[in-house]
Formats: structure tokens, sequence, C-alpha cells
């Protein structure tokens, strides 16, 4: 009971299911989350087939029954579902009928996109400026040094307004940097040496190698797209598609942080309100750190920490905590954690770490956490008051949506169908660096090739004064000696020799001797 009061919220909450104690399900002790408090943050973490990716699905449909758009990244393709109703069974049933869940089949309002448009969704483009040199260190693998003369390029092209939307721009730039004319440049901007400028310039030939130059470019996606509501007041769930790029994880978090670091620029200030503005659920969160700079941590850490003032929710979505930094985790107000194995001595070290993140229970969560059935998690929240609420073991509810992905034709004719297709579809390439630093090459080359037409014009003109003065003289001579029958002689010899060494030399065969 003292469990149970402690998710007795009196105004609107997220119900997540129904509390477990000594086995046995509790359909009248909720346990719920404020919805004023989920731009807290949170964490839905467990092992591999725990029901994690169903939790992400039964809070985005809440959130946005609610009036919240939700922003989900959709790593294993299974979120499609949202956007058609769930079909009754008899799993649905029991477990509705057990945490006391009044369930009906219910579709929401959803929008698809798609990174560069690769694969199905509205193409989501962000040009190479807005982007910036941390993140885009990150993709490119560069390291520290490297990322500091990145930034130093930007720096260059932001002082010489040439503008960076797609890769060929920055690529543009950086050989023009590496090029004779550029160099000079290179002094004025902190002493880039060429020789990481052409390090830069080859992992730029490696990536767009790799086919990433779509996810760079015009028209550049507004992310504020992701806080609207549909006309029915519920939010919008915007579920970016990112099955056809899950060999390039490096790739998409970096874009998800992009994402996250463009609403905490834009939006304004607006400290504590009635519901978030948006939620922002990362699923696959390991993704996102792993082999991460020290400079992308410390800004994935600062934006967590500051943009819960904007009114934005965020979840990483992961199998254990450890999978999120320290200074990440403390941010996160929200938990709920599915079940963890602990079959090796890793595992069993990985689950008293978790254990520890917790506040004191009545629980035995060494043995909770690894006796927890699929649909089930151990959940502690921040209250109304932002005091965390007591640990409870809760078995969930059911998602009321359909729980597996929707067929090809069903995502395709909701992705053409959307109003912000006929926006975002076509790419545009307006001039930028890349055709600036073109016609400057192009105007250098016509420069220097009428100087070259113009000395060989005075040379001749010279040459003809001297011939008109007594030329031909001198020229009768020459004739002469090239008809003389020792020169002809001479010459075929000569000749001859001379082609022997040449076929030698292309065909490389050696001297007889």
């Amino acid at each position: 009971m003292e469990i149970a009061a402690g998710y007795a919220f009196a105004g609107p909450a997220l119900d997540l299911g129904a509390l477990l104690w000594d086995g046995t399900c509790l359909p009248d002790a909720q346990v719920r989350i404020p919805l004023p408090l989920l731009n807290r943050h949170g964490l839905v973490a467990g092992a591999t087939g725990t029901g994690k990716t169903k939790t992400l699905q039964l809070i985005a449909e809440q959130l946005a029954a609610q009036g919240v758009p939700v922003f989900l990244a959709d790593v294993k393709g299974d979120l499609s579902g949202l956007a058609a109703p769930g079909e009754a069974n008899d799993a649905v049933r029991q477990r509705s009928g057990e945490v006391g869940q009044d369930w009906r089949g219910k579709e929401f309002p959803c929008e698809f996109y798609a990174l560069g448009g690769i694969g199905p969704g509205i193409p989501v483009r962000a040009t190479v400026t807005s982007f910036g040199p941390v993140l885009l260190s990150k993709v490119l693998q560069l390291n520290q040094t490297q990322e500091q003369s990145l930034g130093l390029i930007f720096h260059y092209a932001d002082q010489k307004g040439l503008e960076l939307h797609d890769l060929k721009d920055l690529r543009a730039v950086v050989t023009f940097l590496t090029s004779d004319e550029g160099k000079p440049e290179l002094k004025n901007i902190g002493g880039l040496s060429t020789v990481t400028a052409g390090v830069i310039l080859r992992a730029l030939t490696a990536f767009e190698a790799q086919g990433m130059a779509p996810f760079f470019g015009n028209p550049e996606f507004d992310v504020s797209e992701f806080l609207r509501t549909a006309p029915d007041g519920q939010g919008q769930v915007s579920v970016l598609e990112l099955p056809a790029v899950q060999d390039k994880p490096q790739l998409f978090s970096t874009f998800l942080m992009w994402m996250l670091a463009d609403l905490f620029n834009n939006l304004p200030e607006v400290g504590d309100v009635e519901k978030p503005k948006l939620v922002f659920f990362f699923d696959e969160a390991h993704l996102l750190f792993n082999g991460a700079s020290r400079a992308f941590l410390e800004a994935i850490t600062q934006t967590v920490r500051l943009i819960r003032s904007k009114g934005v929710g965020v979840f990483f979505v992961t199998q254990t905590p450890k999978d999120v930094p320290g200074d990440v985790l403390a941010q996160l107000g929200n938990r709920v954690q599915h079940a963890l194995r602990a079959f090796t001595p890793d595992d069993q070290k990985a689950l008293r770490a978790t254990v520890k993140t917790f506040p004191n229970s009545p629980y035995d969560l060494e043995e909770t956490l690894t006796s927890l059935g699929t649909g089930e998690a151990v959940v502690t929240v921040l209250s109304e008051k932002g005091a965390p609420t007591p640990v409870a073991a809760t078995r969930l509810r059911a998602p009321e949506s359909r729980m597996g992905p929707v067929d090809a034709a069903e995502l395709d004719g909701a992705v053409k169908g959307s109003l912000l297709y006929s926006r975002y579809a076509q790419a545009v390439d307006p001039e930028s660096a890349y055709e600036v630093l073109t016609a400057q090459q192009t105007e250098r080359e016509a420069r220097q090739q009428a100087a070259t037409e113009a000395e060989k014009a005075e040379k001749a003109e010279k040459a003809g004064q001297r011939a008109g003065r007594g030329g031909g003289k001198d020229d009768s001579m020459v004739d002469q000696v090239t008809g003389s029958g020792i020169f002809k002689s001479l010459a075929r010899s000569l000749g001859t020799q001379i082609g022997r060494e040449i076929s030698r030399s292309v065909f490389g065969t050696r001297r007889r001797r």
C-alpha cells in the first residue's frame, strides 16, 4: 500500500501498468508517470526480448493521446504499427484483464521520415553548416587535432561567406586551402597544416564513397515539424525509419544528436510546463555513445541537462544503464528497467551496478530483475513534487496500436500522402561554396591563359622584327647545312639509336651486352 500510494497522482499522468507484489498482480494499484515530469527525461533498459520496444510504444501512445508530440528513432523498423489499430487476441485480453486496462485498438497520427530519403519516409536533410564541425568530426571519425582543424575550416568559410550546404561544398573549401592559391590562407586561420587538411579531404572522399552524400543538402529539414499536433488534438508521432542505414550507426546516432541540438538552439525557455512540448526517444542508445569523442559527450550532456527548460523530454532506450555515460544517466529522472540476465561474471557485475542506481527498496532487486517476465519491469519515476517514487515491480499494459510494422504499401501511402512530402522530397542545390570557388578557379585559369597568349604574341612579334632586319642569310646557311648528305646520314644513325632506347624504356627490356 505504501508503494501504491507513491503513484496516486492527482494531476494528469501516463498509466504504465499494475503493481506486482509477492508474485501477484494488483490491478487496483496503478503505476503511473506524472505528465508534467516527462521533460525530466528517462531511461528504458533491459535485455534483448524483454519488451523495451513495446514499453516505448506504450508511452508514445499515451503521450500522443494527451496532445504531446513524440519523436521516435525506429532503428529496427517495428514501430510503424503506431499508425494502425491493434488487434485483440488471447494474449492482449489476458494482459489487459490482469492490469485493469480497458483495452481498445487505436491508431495514432504518424509521420514517417528517412535520413536523406534513403528508405521509406519523407527525406530529412541537414546542411553541413548547421551540422557543425563537432558532429561532423564524429561521423568522419577524426581525432581531436583533426576536429579542431575542421573547426578552423568552418571558421574560414564563415569569414569568406562560403555557404556549406552539402559535402561537395566542404570538399571544395578544403581542396582550395590545400592548393597553391589557397595555402597562404592557411596561415591566416591558425596555422592549419596541409597534412591535416589532406586527412580531412580523404575522410570526406571515403565518406561520400559510402553513399552518405544524400544526408547533407537542401531543403534542410525544419525540426519544428516535430512539434505539431494533429487536427483532432492528438500529438503528432514522428517516426524516423532507420533500417536502411542500420550498417551506419555512427551516422544516424549523430543525426539524432543534431536534431536534438537544433531543437535546443531554437526553442524558447519555458521552465516547468503542464505537459512537454515534445518527448524524444533514442532507441538503441548505446549506438549514440560508441566511439564518441570527449567534445561530443560534453555536447550531449549539456544538451540533456539544459533542454528540460525548453519543455523537451529525452528517453534513452538501451540494454543496460552502463550504456549511457554517468553524467547523462544522472539527468534521467524516470526509470523503466526490464529484466537483466546474469549468465556471465560481466553480466553479474552489470546487474549489481544497476541495482545500486535505484532508491532503497523492499524488493530484493537482484533477484527481481533476473526473474521478471516479458512485459514486466521495475519502475521508479519523479513524483509531482519532483521526488523519486518508491521502486515498483510492474506488469505493463499492452499497446493499443499494432504491435508490429505496417506493410510496405501502407507505409508508402502514408509517406506520399503527407503534406510535408512535397516540401522536402525533391533535393535542391543553390549556389554555395562549390559554385563560388569553381567560378573563381575558372576566372584564374582564364586570366592565366590570356597572359600566356599575350606573351606568345609578343615573342612572335619580336621574332618577326628580327627576321625582317636580316634573318634571311642565316636561314639560307641553315638550309645548306641540313640539306647536306653528311647531316642526313648522321640524323638517320642517331634516330635509329634513340628509337631503340625509347623502345627499351617502354617495354622494359634490357640492353644486350
